[in-house]
């Protein structure tokens, strides 16, 4: 199992794919769909950014990064974003948003004791070990960090990305 500070590091290089994927694109350009059925960029690194928000809550912090009358968009099982509206967050500041949701994990992260890791939780019927929870929510970062390499080439950006 991963160290809180191996898990920071980690969650920062997933950062750090989100927005080298996302850099220089439009919020348009977001929006573009796949003939598949997956979400569209800005769909996904709202995702990320929503579900790093259900980690920190369970790790103990109230405050959401994406103000909650805005988040539900960005829901696990929320409705793909066929076209923009008043409840899709612009992609700027959806990137915005997945820097701030990495500084506010490191803090978390790097304020727990190795007691705290190991702690176990039951939540209905599931007992499990804190890490346990963060690093399954890890790999379901990763899993959405890397479908922006594939989204990006959707949006027409191709794979050229500095």
């Amino acid at each position: 199992m991963l160290e809180p500070q191996e898990l920071i590091q980690a969650y920062e290089r997933n950062t750090r794919i989100v927005e080298t994927h996302g850099a220089g694109l439009s919020h348009e350009e977001s929006l573009a769909q796949t003939d598949f059925n997956i979400n569209c960029m800005n769909w996904t690194v709202g995702h990320i950014v929503w579900y790093r928000d259900v980690l920190l809550e369970y790790l103990g912090q109230s405050e959401r990064t994406i103000p909650a009358e805005r988040a539900e968009r960005y829901a696990q099982e929320s409705a793909p974003i066929l076209a923009d509206g008043p409840d899709v967050i612009p992609f700027a500041e959806l990137l915005g948003f997945a820097r701030v949701s990495q500084d506010r994990l490191a803090k978390v992260l790097g304020d727990m004791t190795a007691k705290d890791f190991a702690a176990e939780r039951t939540e209905g019927d599931r007992t499990r070990k804190v890490a346990s929870v963060v690093h399954f929510n890890y790999f379901h970062d990763t899993y959405h960090a890397g479908q922006t390499e594939i989204l990006r080439q959707v949006a027409g950006a191709g794979d050229k990305v500095s």
